[in-house]
């Protein structure tokens, strides 16, 4: 008998019969990332309620280009390539670091900032052009777009902090090293990964879009 299925058994002797019910299949939700440790952590969170797959599951083998200007219009560009072109329901984010003394660079342009993917080099230019300014306010942000249904669903997340003068701690990645999170004495560098994730731009921008897909 096939997990799936429930059998309906009359109470007459005589009329025994048999009646199959299927449960209807869970609907598919694509996360716009090869990153099976966070495709893991989604699923979990969603369990039975929606069958969670990455860009590897539907065999989407293209850089997706994020040429908005926007975390959010990069967000959007990525989950509706997806829809587009594999038929499917998807959310996809885009996150960075907003330092407001260089009027919220590098935004956008955080994985590249100084014109390389190298994150060493990125908070060496960050912290070239902070030198010398007693204005060390900076936040993360992660914005989410969810298509579903033919609608794009928003959720943004920050988390306002300074920026150091110096790294300080080895793990995380990125920007984390010089990030002090406001309420804190440590940079996100510094933090266990439990900790981090349950204050982190990213943790609650999730968190809203969990709540939304929960209902």
């Amino acid at each position: 008998m096939s997990s799936a299925e429930i059998w309906h058994f009359n109470s007459a002797p005589e009329t025994l019969y048999l009646k199959p019910f299927t449960f209807p299949k869970m609907k598919k939700l694509v996360f716009a990332t090869n990153n099976q440790h966070k495709t893991d952590e989604i699923r979990a969170a969603l369990e039975n309620k929606y069958e969670v797959l990455n860009l590897e599951d539907i065999g989407c083998l293209v850089d997706i280009p994020e040429t908005a200007d926007t975390f959010e219009g990069n967000a959007t560009l990525k989950s509706s390539y997806v829809v587009e072109h594999f038929n499917l329901d998807c959310f996809a984010d885009d996150s960075g670091l907003e330092v407001e003394a260089l009027n919220n660079e590098p935004g956008v342009y955080s994985a590249r900032y100084s014109g390389s993917r190298d994150s060493l080099e990125n908070i060496q230019m960050v912290l070239a052009k902070l030198d010398g300014n007693p204005n060390r306010k900076a936040r993360f942000k992660t914005v989410i777009s969810l298509m579903q249904d033919g609608k794009n669903h928003i959720f943004e997340g920050t988390i306002e902090g300074t920026i150091r003068t110096a790294l300080s701690g080895s793990k995380g990645f990125g920007y984390d090293p010089v990030f002090q999170p406001n309420g804190y004495e440590i940079t996100f560098a510094e933090m266990d990964m439990a900790e981090k994730n349950k204050i982190s731009h990213r943790a609650i921008a999730l968190k809203k879009m969990l709540a939304f897909l929960k209902g």
